[in-house]
């Protein structure tokens, strides 16, 4: 079986494991998904994550552990020659959010998102790809070639109804909620004048911040630049063969299955912070699932040894703060807010990857700021999943588990700090209330009169 993704780092796995049985097909990826040893922890319904759509439809059949058996059947030959375009598989990963939970949540670690972007490719190469989902992939090279035409048409589409309508029977886009409008002007860019007697870091900005959110981009500057760093902001290589278009993880083309175009982006990427490897140069990201996806699942693009050195360099905002102020003694300079109890809603990345741990100490670094984490799991969002028009209802019961809940029962001038731009945009449309990335409150917290 051809498979679109690197799946060698399962060589070796079900040598003296338990496994509850390889698929006959599938060599290294049979194995990823065999992974499952049936703990059912993925029909858990209290703290945690997993699974997001067990947890409001209450059915086996759309938990991890159901996923697993879906795809060994499919690998067994059960679904047919061509199983990969098989309805019966396509109804079991239809709700599936590529929340990272399995990974982090099952003791397995079952790795689901990834599993479910192979089978996206594999499907594509039989099927074709969907125009829909080329327009949610394809979101960095709209922003970075089309940034105009796309800003208009979504503007206009947001104003209609009738567009809006005449978008969800064409290309199947919900039109009962807005879809995202780029900002008017995106990211700048920065050039330091001084030298940072901290040292430099690279600033990796990805296309959410650079096109749709830029004040998140320009309060990290801020608070790197104040806390004694020389800040550049992470260009494409001189060679690259789209030197004008921002640099992009190339998450959108993993969670739609378009795995050649991820590879490209990932390409992009090692080209462009390659010199940086061998200094070991500092790279610091804003969103979650943009970032975490460099430092988790670029090695499953075949791109080298290089991607695991990279890793090591790649820190989110919060964590590269609470890293230089444990271990180098970065003091920052924060004033008290006068705010009310904030609530934190921790992306799904954020959690599946450990960062919570360091959200929570960057904000006790604020003098006398509290706050509640919120105990939800997905939510529902989840990138373009909740603007997808057969997804719609599914995308918001996912939000009313806890999420939506505990932001309608706190106070109106409640904070909510949010640092994922799926969860910002779900909290806007299910409450009305804003939210705001943690490099936001910590540039208001900087004392620098």
């Amino acid at each position: 079986m051809k498979t679109f993704l690197d799946w060698s780092a399962y060589d070796t796995y079900g040598i003296g494991d338990a496994y509850s049985g390889i698929p006959a097909t599938g060599g290294n990826y049979a194995k990823a998904v065999a992974v499952c040893m049936h703990s059912r922890d993925c029909q858990n319904t209290g703290k945690g994550v997993m699974c997001p759509s067990y947890r409001i439809t209450g059915d086996r059949a759309h938990s991890t552990e159901a996923r697993v058996a879906a795809f060994k059947a499919a690998l067994n030959g059960d679904y047919g020659e061509k199983s990969f375009d098989d309805p019966r598989l396509a109804e079991s990963m239809d709700l599936c959010v590529s929340c990272k939970a399995c990974k982090k949540e099952c003791p397995s670690s079952v790795d689901m998102t990834l599993i479910k972007t192979e089978y996206l490719a594999q499907r594509h190469e039989i099927l074709g790809v969907p125009r829909r989902t080329r327009l949610f992939g394809g979101v960095p090279e709209w922003t970075g070639r089309h940034r105009r035409l796309l800003r208009l048409g979504i503007f206009l589409r947001n104003k209609s109804k009738v567009l809006a309508k005449l978008a969800e029977r064409f290309l199947g886009i919900t039109s009962r909620r807005p879809i995202p409008l780029p900002a008017k002007k995106p990211f700048a860019g920065f050039e330091s004048a001084a030298d940072g007697e901290r040292g430099e870091v690279i600033l990796f900005v990805d296309t959410f911040c650079h096109h749709f959110d830029p004040e998140i981009a320009e309060a990290a500057v801020t608070v790197l630049t104040s806390s004694g760093y020389k800040v550049r902001i992470a260009e494409p290589a001189p060679d690259d063969p789209e030197p004008s278009r921002p640099l992009c993880c190339g998450r959108t083309y993993l969670t739609t299955g378009m795995v050649e175009k991820a590879r490209g982006e990932g390409k992009r990427v090692l080209a462009a912070f390659r010199p940086e490897i061998a200094k070991g140069t500092p790279i610091v990201g804003l969103e979650p699932s943009c970032l975490l996806s460099l430092r988790d699942e670029l090695y499953s693009l075949g791109l080298g040894a290089e991607v695991g050195d990279l890793g090591k360099q790649l820190y989110l905002f919060e964590e590269f703060l609470v890293r230089e102020h444990q271990q180098r003694g970065l003091k920052l300079n924060l004033k008290a807010l006068d705010l009310p109890t904030a609530l934190v809603h921790g992306h799904c990345h954020q959690k599946a990857f450990g960062v919570m741990k360091a959200t929570r100490k960057l904000l006790t670094l604020i003098p006398g700021f509290k706050f509640d984490i919120i105990e939800s799991s997905c939510c529902g969002m989840a990138g373009s999943f909740g603007l997808e028009a057969e997804h719609y209802e599914a995308s918001m019961a996912m939000a009313e588990v806890s999420l939506l809940p505990a932001v309608r029962a706190s106070a109106e001038a409640t904070p909510i700090i949010a640092n994922g731009f799926s969860c910002r945009h779900q909290i806007a449309h299910g409450c009305g209330r804003p939210s705001i990335h943690i490099a936001v409150l910590v540039r208001d917290a900087l004392a620098l009169n």
